[in-house]
């Protein structure tokens, strides 16, 4: 498998940078996980738009979606113009239903619900969906082809359970939405570097990566307070880094 960040800043993307998008390409698939501000045109260095073969978003929060209704169009146009001929497939969750409705596209979108518990099979690539400590519905993602495992844990908060998740992935890609300093007094579904790091430790992830920082976030700071707690390679995310697993 290869896992590609596209984007990985929020609630906005640093100056060209982008908030939360991944290219998963794998068993001949090329899978686009979440598509935030600014992923389309990072995306758009590796592949052209139409070549995407499915798109997944882990719940429907402006800086994990925005850029699908872009997307929208670049599809429309392919098959138009008859380089693509076929829709392209998008999974979510069904909530909020507002967003969910938006996310059809005339002929061009074929939009599909998920739910906790789910199970999605493109080519040997293998999605089970799990629910994670959020506001609105969101699914932490066990991603499982050729022998490998890769945990995208999506937004998340304390409470979620990452043991009834995975054991052991070869990549665990959650979120570090702030320094242990710098967490808010009020309680929020996120997590802090720190707690991350305690969970790809809880895990035993083979590999972590750091993402949905702070546009402000120094990666200095961030791998030194993860790597205080978890033992693994750590990476932190910035757009374009490639982890490929063998």
């Amino acid at each position: 498998m290869k896992w590609t960040v596209l984007g990985c800043q929020s609630p906005f993307p640093a100056p060209g940078g982008a908030t939360p998008g991944y290219l998963l390409e794998a068993g001949g698939k090329k899978i686009l996980i979440d598509c935030g501000s600014g992923v389309l045109s990072q995306l758009a260095k590796f592949l052209p738009l139409y070549e995407v073969d499915a798109v997944i978003l882990s719940h429907l929060h402006h800086d994990h979606i925005s850029d699908f209704f872009v997307l929208q169009y670049a599809i429309m146009i392919a098959m138009n113009q008859g380089m693509r001929n076929r829709p392209l497939p998008v999974w979510s969750p069904a909530q909020p239903d507002s967003w969910f409705r938006q996310l059809s596209y005339g002929r061009y979108i074929q939009r599909q619900a998920v739910k906790e518990g789910d199970m999605l099979k493109l080519g040997d690539v293998k999605i089970q969906f799990f629910a994670t400590d959020h506001p609105v519905p969101c699914y932490a993602m066990r991603i499982d082809s050729g022998g490998q495992t890769i945990l995208y844990g999506a937004d998340s908060g304390p409470k979620t359970d990452w043991i009834s998740m995975a054991a052991k992935p070869d990549l665990f890609v959650c979120e570090g939405s702030f320094l242990e300093a710098e967490r808010p007094q009020n309680p929020v579904s996120h997590l802090s570097v720190k707690e991350t790091a305690m969970a790809a430790k809880q895990i035993q992830a083979k590999q972590l990566l750091i993402t949905h920082l702070s546009p402000l976030a120094e990666l200095s700071e961030v791998v030194r307070e993860a790597a205080s707690v978890y033992p693994g390679l750590c990476h932190p995310a910035k757009p374009g880094l490639i982890i490929h697993l063998a």
